[in-house]
């Protein structure tokens, strides 16, 4: 199955967002991808709550989900829509950071909301606190797709290295980490955390990313790493979508997945242990 990763660099504004999501996703549905993966929060990339409050709406009604509905099902492809942030029924007033499975008919075949807030201090400058605007999901998902299982998670989740040994454990094939990662942690951290995932579960391993400053309305502009990665089940870095927005390429060979999990099969290696 050929693969698309769609590097975007979306701002606070959703219906500006959109033509520029469809035009990369028929970009790659051009060069023959059956599967397109875009990253997280595809609809609004914004720091500033009173602008969510006002752009972002329940799943139902955003624009967003529905046109690319309606795209994967025209083209017919499947596509992962990284994560779209959207209103809830949260008594806080929280949003959820939700992604999306879509199937090559354009129903939703499966959700996953983001289980591990990224609330950290990076510097004097920079901090973060997603659990003040976001509710955490509590449940891992592992979707079926026509090349196998697929597990889903969002940016911050890839710091837990257990969510990605369950969902192996549980037969994922694919592992999803859609991402608007930090410039700072992502120079350090994103391509060692990725193909960490990857080593440990034999999975391949599919990360969009933001990329960029990204465009603000209201508040201060959001900066994003970039460099989308695939990555294989023997930790080889397959794509890397570099700094600007597009969309790179990675054929899956689930038989790369039976190989590295034969040859090293540590998933099934877990002994008991005491302490500490």
């Amino acid at each position: 199955m050929k693969a698309a990763l769609v590097q975007l660099c979306s701002g606070d504004d959703p219906a500006a967002n959109l033509p520029v999501t469809v035009a990369l996703i028929e970009q790659a549905v051009a060069a023959g991808a059956e599967f397109v993966l875009t990253p997280e929060v595809t609809n609004c990339v914004s720091s500033s709550r009173a602008r969510q409050m006002e752009v972002l709406r329940p799943e139902g009604e955003d624009i967003t989900l529905a046109a690319l509905r309606d795209l994967a099902a025209a083209r017919g492809i499947w596509l992962l829509i990284g994560s779209l942030a959207l209103k809830t029924t949260d008594p806080g007033g929280r949003f959820a950071n939700r992604s999306f499975l879509i199937g090559s008919d354009g129903n939703i075949r499966a959700r996953y909301d983001k289980i591990h807030m990224f609330d950290v201090t990076i510097s004097a400058s920079e901090s973060y606190r997603e659990s003040a605007g976001y509710r955490p999901g509590a449940q891992a998902v592992l979707a079926d797709m026509p090349c196998g299982p697929l597990g889903m998670t969002i940016c911050y989740d890839v710091r837990f290295a257990h969510l990605y040994r369950n969902l192996g454990r549980a037969g994922a094939r694919i592992l999803t980490v859609p991402s608007a990662f930090s410039p700072v942690t992502g120079a350090a951290h994103w391509e060692t955390l990725l193909r960490s995932r990857a080593i440990e579960t034999g999975a391949y391993v599919l990360a969009p990313a933001q990329t960029g400053t990204h465009a603000a309305s209201n508040g201060t502009p959001r900066r994003t790493y970039g460099h989308s990665l695939a990555v294989s089940p023997w930790g080889e870095v397959l794509a890397d979508g570099g700094t600007d927005p597009g969309v790179s390429y990675v054929d899956l060979d689930m038989a790369e997945v039976a190989q590295a999990r034969r040859r090293i099969p540590a998933l099934m290696h877990d002994a008991p242990y005491g302490g500490p």
